[in-house]
């Protein structure tokens, strides 16, 4: 019964919003090997939809590597290779000759590319966690640097002329450092494999640029399987990176040997 509840529970917090953001997946697959009592090695794979489940986002690989400090405290570290589908607008500002001719307004979007490019991210971790009785908190601080080389498209779309512009245009690399701080509580249920979370990660970059909030449960199968689902609501503040407000329902599954 408490697993038919959570279930449900799950299932119905995404319904919430709906109308206002985007909907995407997410389903990943990880694997850690522990190498000793301190020592622990990390594989993963995720696959991201967006736009309603109907295009693919982004598909990523990455490698980690942990070490517990203390009984309480571990640091960690990690590469991530990014494969993404991005779709870059540009807007009219005020100092366009179409805006200054009333054609178009400010703010208003100029021309769309989409294409397939890479990111290299990076990051190092401080997690500190604390257990009270059946609870479980976590914090986890992460600086994160993220490089997008140069792109070259063929040619964009105008969204006044309605049709392709027919010129090349480039897309300049670029870095970027993010503070992730995730604050996590978790409730360990006693006779029961399931155990619920909930967690909310803020990103800076010298501002708060996004902010995920995060629900679910992680079910242990046996020592070596679990599988976790999971509904996020993602809210973005700066929008340069290709992301959006977007509600997710994911699914992952960890193996550990």
């Amino acid at each position: 019964m408490k697993g038919k509840i959570l279930l449900l529970a799950l299932a119905l917090i995404p319904a919430f919003g709906f109308a206002q953001d985007d909907f995407g997946t997410i389903l990943s697959v990880e694997a850690e090997k522990k190498i000793n009592k301190k020592f622990t090695l990390g594989l993963d794979a995720e696959m991201r939809t967006r736009d309603d489940v109907k295009e693919v986002d982004r598909w990523s690989g990455g490698v980690s590597v942990s070490y517990k400090l203390l009984s309480w405290l571990k640091v960690s570290a990690g590469y991530v290779f990014i494969y993404d589908n991005n779709e870059r607008i540009s807007y009219y500002d005020d100092d366009d000759k179409k805006v200054i001719n009333g054609v178009v307004n400010a703010g208003d979007p100029k021309k769309c590319a989409q294409y397939w490019g890479p990111r290299h991210r990076f990051n190092v971790s401080l997690t500190g966690s604390y257990k009270l009785g059946q609870f479980g908190f976590s914090l986890r601080e992460r600086w994160q640097y993220t490089y997008r080389p140069e792109h070259t498209v063929d040619q964009r779309w105008s969204y006044y002329d309605e049709d392709w512009d027919g010129d090349e245009h480039t897309y300049s690399a670029k870095g970027k450092n993010v503070l992730r701080s995730r604050f996590q509580v978790t409730y360990k249920i006693n006779d029961f494999p399931a155990t619920p979370f909930a967690n909310v990660e803020l990103f800076n970059e010298m501002k708060l640029d996004k902010v995920r909030y995060n629900v679910g449960a992680e079910w242990k199968i046996n020592k070596k399987n679990a599988v976790t689902m999971f509904y996020r609501y993602q809210k973005v503040n700066d929008k340069d990176d290709n992301e959006n407000n977007r509600h997710y329902v994911g699914l992952g599954y960890t193996l550990k040997f």
